[in-house]
């Protein structure tokens, strides 16, 4: 595959965390124990290797735990590898958090102005695609409102619609479209294959699997930690239902 089809390049990477564990809870153990907190380095993913093309639309799939969430944050660079790296080619743009960027004090509006600057857009830009992003989001009536007062639901059709708004080539997201009511999930949804079919490279972590057929036209599977399989969507979905259930 030639280098400038790849949207992102998951090279031998592997991620650990350091856990904490028998933090001394009163004043004399703090001070008996202080110098000797216990800790161990867990592995999350193992020797990941993957390519995504442009235009591709990916399902990464999984039980809880199983570390398909982080290998998204890593593509993000929201964290970074332990070892190896993810080089990624393109404008990216993440709905990985409900909400995440947003300031609660400031009205949906501001948000919109604070959130999609973050993803590079000029304040130009963003006012031509205001009048898009509040009629997507059909917060109208609420925009001028502060972010605290809003749902979890208006907070996700608030970061989706500005989200889907920035002009990236690649789109990261994160179960964000289980939140919200039906209609809301299918206009997302009819959103989504309207980007796929405008050659946008979207890879999206879900446990929705009728939508991820639907939707995507290949399927990662990432079980303790390592890429298990890694083909056609329909493959790999039912081999998962198989092992998993």
């Amino acid at each position: 595959m030639a280098k400038q089809d790849i949207a992102i390049d998951v090279q031998n990477m592997t991620k650990s965390f350091k856990v904490f564990y028998d933090k001394p809870s009163t004043l004399k153990e703090r001070l008996v124990f202080w110098n000797k907190k216990k800790s161990e380095s867990r592995k999350v993913l193992d020797h990941i290797n993957l390519q995504i093309k442009k235009g591709e639309t990916v399902a990464l799939i999984g039980t809880n735990g199983s570390g398909k969430s982080t290998l998204l944050k890593l593509m993000t660079k929201i964290i970074y590898p332990t070892k190896g790296k993810i080089l990624t080619n393109g404008k990216l743009t993440s709905l990985l958090e409900l909400g995440a960027g947003f300031h609660p004090d400031f009205t949906g509006r501001e948000n919109i102005y604070f959130n999609a600057s973050i993803f590079g857009l000029t304040k130009k830009e963003i006012e031509k695609r205001m009048d898009d992003i509040i009629s997507f989001s059909e917060l109208e009536e609420f925009i001028d409102n502060p972010i605290r007062t809003y749902s979890s639901g208006m907070y996700m059709r608030l970061a989706f619609s500005v989200a889907i708004n920035v002009d990236a080539e690649i789109l990261l997201i994160d179960e964000i479209l289980a939140v919200g009511d039906q209609h809301f999930q299918d206009k997302c949804f009819a959103k989504l294959q309207e980007l796929k079919n405008s050659d946008k490279t979207i890879v999206i972590v879900s446990h929705a699997l009728e939508s991820i057929k639907q939707l995507c036209n290949r399927a990662i599977w990432i079980y303790n930690g390592e890429v298990k399989m890694d083909g056609a969507t329909e493959e790999v979905v039912e081999e998962y239902i198989k092992v998993c259930g």
